[in-house]
């Protein structure tokens, strides 16, 4: 693995894509963008747990898998007992199971922690092959750690096995664990030279191209951008906002077998994270899609927590932004924390967005400020399950929201939607139920009617 030295140009490369600033520049909130209020569900998914970024289990074309009627999703996990906030020093990698895509049950901890590569895991994607589970995860930290680290490595557990009856579904190894991916610091850059505020080398997803046949792993990373380079007219600052969607091929298809590329896309003086890519091919375009918070954007530059998309007529295409600047799904401006990790797959003539519920009941403008909640009100305010899941229309470089499922609802290609009601027909799906951000209603077992009276007096501790 080579370094390159901090200072200094930067080396040689193959240009890919880029986000530009002026794409950028011109984001805001629009009725086709914006996803309705979201409320609590009657029922969490699991109330022990918190749950939060998730990927279904697929085959190589990208479909929903069904094994005996079952379909599968992955979520990072910890203990509902912790505080949201301290949940990925700890995540883990667990299983739910369908018959329906909307009545999950907890199938329990992927992997033997003995076994598994860095202190926790991070997101990832999930093959389902020739009989053989592959789950793609991000290695965070080093099991052998007395502290937390933060170096991250792309790797997989390959050879799960299924058992299925009539009652359930069982996910077992043997686990061959094996590091697949690490930043090589020419394409992607490592921990070490690292300057930004945030360094990724993470969320692994698996894509098998129906055009050629090849196979790919596409991930987030970011761009060695040395100081005292002419990126970003030589300004330090934004320089330090050097995202990238990272790419590795299989060179003999095999799913363990990788080798880096050149990134499919650059956002360097844009943005500095860019996760969890993947990839929706429909109607010949391949579209590009990633998530992104608000305070990941360079300086000068306003975005918001959100779904960013980009589409290109072949996987190594020219990618532009989807509607001009890239911005395809986002939370209400009273709301704009209430979601996150979105996914896209399609559905017939649509694509459905899933995402996590993340803090609702709760408008101000930065996540930093819920440390300074109450303990109670910092659980309370965290979803941790599955939020509504969205329904977007996509023509040419144009979407717009057209409605909503419900809470965790992840339907198969075979299943009939429900009628979208009247007002959603319309297609502002982001107008309706914007609500009052002291209007949600509260998780009853998460209620605590001895709260601070400040809290209970305006919701917002003001």
């Amino acid at each position: 693995m080579s370094d390159i030295p901090l200072d200094g140009p930067p080396p040689e490369r193959e240009e890919p894509p880029t986000w530009t600033r002026a794409q950028a520049a011109g984001l805001q909130r629009t009725d086709d963008v914006i996803a309705p209020v979201f409320y609590p569900p009657s029922e969490r998914i699991d109330p022990d747990l918190h749950i939060w970024d998730t990927w279904l289990l697929r085959n190589r074309e990208g479909e929903i898998a069904e094994i005996d009627g079952w379909r599968v999703f992955f979520s990072l996990t910890a203990s509902a007992d912790l505080l949201p906030g301290k949940r990925h020093d700890v995540a883990m990698i667990r299983y739910f199971y369908s018959r329906d895509g909307r009545n999950w049950r907890t199938g329990g901890e992927v992997f033997d922690e003995a076994n598994v590569f860095g202190s926790r895991r991070w997101a990832g994607s999930a093959l389902y092959d020739d009989g053989q589970v592959y789950v793609y995860y991000t290695a965070a930290g080093d099991s052998a750690e007395d502290h937390l680290t933060y170096g991250q490595r792309i790797a997989v557990g390959a050879g799960g096995t299924v058992e299925t009856d009539a009652d359930g579904f069982g996910l077992a190894g043997p686990w061959e664990h094996s590091v697949l991916l690490e930043p090589d610091g020419d394409l992607y850059e490592t921990e070490a030279q690292s300057r930004g505020p945030i360094y990724t080398f993470r969320d692994p997803w698996f894509f098998e191209d129906p055009a050629t046949g090849e196979t790919y792993l596409l991930f987030e990373g970011n761009t060695p951008t040395p100081k005292g380079s002419a990126a970003c007219g030589g300004d330090a600052a934004q320089q330090e906002f050097n995202g990238s969607v990272g790419i590795a091929r299989s060179p003999t298809g095999d799913p363990t077998d990788w080798e880096l590329e050149p990134p499919l896309l650059d956002a360097v003086c844009v943005n500095q994270e860019l996760e969890r890519p993947h990839v929706v091919v429909r109607d010949g375009n391949y579209y590009l899609f990633v998530s992104s918070h608000s305070h990941t954007f360079a300086p000068a530059l306003t975005g918001f927590d959100g779904l960013y998309g980009f589409v290109a007529d072949s996987l190594r295409g020219e990618y532009r932004p989807l509607n001009d600047t890239g911005l395809v799904v986002t939370n209400p401006a009273n709301a704009p924390f209430q979601s996150y990790s979105w996914l896209a797959f399609a559905h017939r003539e649509e694509l459905l967005i899933s995402s996590f519920f993340n803090y609702f009941d709760y408008d101000r403008p930065s996540l930093d400020d819920v440390a300074l909640l109450p303990e109670t009100e910092q659980r309370r305010r965290f979803g941790g399950t599955l939020a509504p899941t969205l329904r977007l229309s996509v023509e040419g470089d144009r979407t717009r929201i057209r409605g909503k499922l419900d809470h965790g609802h992840l339907p198969a290609e075979s299943e009939e939607l429900p009628a979208l009601s009247a007002f959603e027909g319309r297609g502002r799906a982001g107008n309706r139920e914007r609500g009052d951000a002291r209007g949600y209603g509260r998780y009853a077992d998460r209620d605590d009617p001895d709260r601070d009276a400040k809290w209970a007096s305006d919701g917002n501790g003001n």
